[in-house]
């Protein structure tokens, strides 16, 4: 079992801007010694970011949690939480209405490091990168978007290339070109 690190408690005062000053308290939990604290600022960067461009309606503090683990953990919740006996890069567990107004927990948000990894290495691309589209990937996920169809893949992919473009970040479904 992977060591626990010291989960990171943050809450957000830059994000208060967003409207009626109401706070964002992001909890990232670390339980793989490989990922570091140095995700802290790209975590809350990124979700500013997406929830000014998403024009967020916070109407009471609002809550997410980060998970930064491996693939036998990454695993486990695939298999326990959606029948999938496998691991993958990110998973969205939304805790709110699909689209409603943004009030308590959002959700949790969960990273599996060496799928990651291995998909980086596929793709050419950086680590820091294709976390951070993975980032805005499960935040979407834990508002209402998802990609169960054409349309509202098409719909989330927009969003997602919107939000990168602001973090100078290429389209990810165009070989990184922004």
């Amino acid at each position: 079992m992977a060591k626990l690190l010291k989960p990171i408690k943050k809450t957000l005062n830059r994000i208060r801007a967003l409207n009626n000053n109401l706070p964002i308290e992001i909890d990232i939990n670390i339980d793989d010694d490989r990922w570091n604290n140095d995700f802290e600022p790209n975590i809350e960067k990124t979700i500013f970011v997406a929830l000014n461009e998403l024009n967020a309606q916070i109407i009471q503090p609002i809550e997410i949690s980060i998970l930064l683990s491996n693939d036998k953990k990454q695993h486990q919740l695939n298999l326990k939480w959606r029948n999938i006996d496998k691991s993958t890069n990110v998973l969205s567990f939304p805790q709110i209405e699909p689209f409603a107004p943004l009030s308590g927990l959002l959700g949790d948000i969960s990273f599996a490091y060496e799928t990651i990894t291995s998909e980086c290495k596929q793709l050419n691309i950086e680590f820091s990168q294709h976390f951070t589209h993975l980032l805005v990937h499960g935040l979407l996920h834990l508002l209402g978007y998802d990609h169960q169809n054409e349309e509202s893949a098409r719909i989330m992919e927009d969003k997602e290339i919107k939000i990168l473009k602001i973090l100078a970040i290429g389209n990810p479904y165009n070989n990184g070109k922004i």
